[in-house]
């Protein structure tokens, strides 16, 4: 009777369908990539076309005030500049530029996690790099932009303030999810160098601006290409060594056992594994 009701019960146990893993989520998509299998967007809700709006505005805007074009030109905004700090000299925006990726960095050192583990993030870091510097000075060779202070050829756009804002980006990306007075912080900064190097006479307020898009739409970009995630093990990455359902495992246990009246009899159990 004893083993009758224990095979009996394991039997019922094993009529019951199992339940179903829980999908964990999807860690290798980041800030502007569509999940795989999701419905199409229309094109103007694309990723690409999220990731390029900001930038394209401040490239634009600073393309429609260049020189003395514009409802408030880059000349006029200029000789008010210097009319009001005519003796204005600072090299803070030459360090400047490079302070959100110190925040970034003591953020990280203190234990805050970002979206991304190191090795991760210094790819995109240099991806994000390589994208601003060439864009930066193959538009600077192209248009050739005399600098207020007539000292080279190289104004348009800002360097300084394209590695500002797209440091400031890396830092708002990474950390937005923990707080977004970090990235409040990193752009508050970028935005003064940008002041900076009008102020020291070195960019027109065309430079400045576009600096800013060209920068921010280098990091964007950089997330955007980032699709898969370096520095795990592979059997750890999604569609790389992914274990395949295994056949259930029965399991026996047998033990001996006491009978009512004092007979002695042999307990047997099964169950899947």
């Amino acid at each position: 009777m004893l083993l009758t009701s224990s095979l009996a019960s394991v039997a019922q146990a094993q009529a019951l369908p199992p339940t179903p893993a829980a999908t964990p989520p999807d860690t290798t998509l980041h800030k502007y990539q569509t999940p795989p299998g999701a419905a199409p967007r229309p094109w103007y809700r694309g990723k690409l076309v999220r990731a390029s709006v900001v930038p394209a505005l401040l490239i634009g805007y600073g393309i429609s005030v260049y020189d003395d074009h514009g409802w408030y030109s880059s000349r006029q905004a200029q000789a008010d500049l210097q009319h009001h700090f005519p003796d204005f000299r600072s090299h803070l925006d030459d360090y400047g530029q490079w302070v959100p990726y110190l925040e970034l960095g003591a953020v990280l050192a203190f234990g805050v996690d970002g979206r991304n583990d190191r090795v991760n993030l210094a790819l995109i870091l240099v991806k994000s790099e390589v994208l601003m510097l060439g864009a930066v000075e193959i538009t600077k060779r192209a248009t050739q932009h005399l600098r207020p202070d007539g000292s080279d050829y190289r104004s348009f756009p800002s360097g300084h303030t394209a590695q500002a804002f797209l440091a400031a980006s890396i830092v708002h990306t990474e950390l937005r999810d923990k707080s977004q007075w970090y990235g409040v912080g990193a752009y508050a900064v970028a935005t003064t160098v940008g002041a900076f190097r009008m102020l020291n006479n070195k960019h027109w307020e065309s430079d400045v601006v576009a600096g800013a898009g060209f920068g921010i739409l280098s990091a964007h970009l950089a997330y955007l290409s980032h699709r898969h995630r370096w520095g795990r093990h592979p059997a750890n990455r999604p569609g790389v060594g992914l274990a395949l359902p295994q056949p259930a495992r029965a399991k026996w246990q047998v033990s001996p056992t006491l009978l009512p009246g004092g007979g002695v009899g042999v307990y047997v159990s099964w169950r899947a594994k």
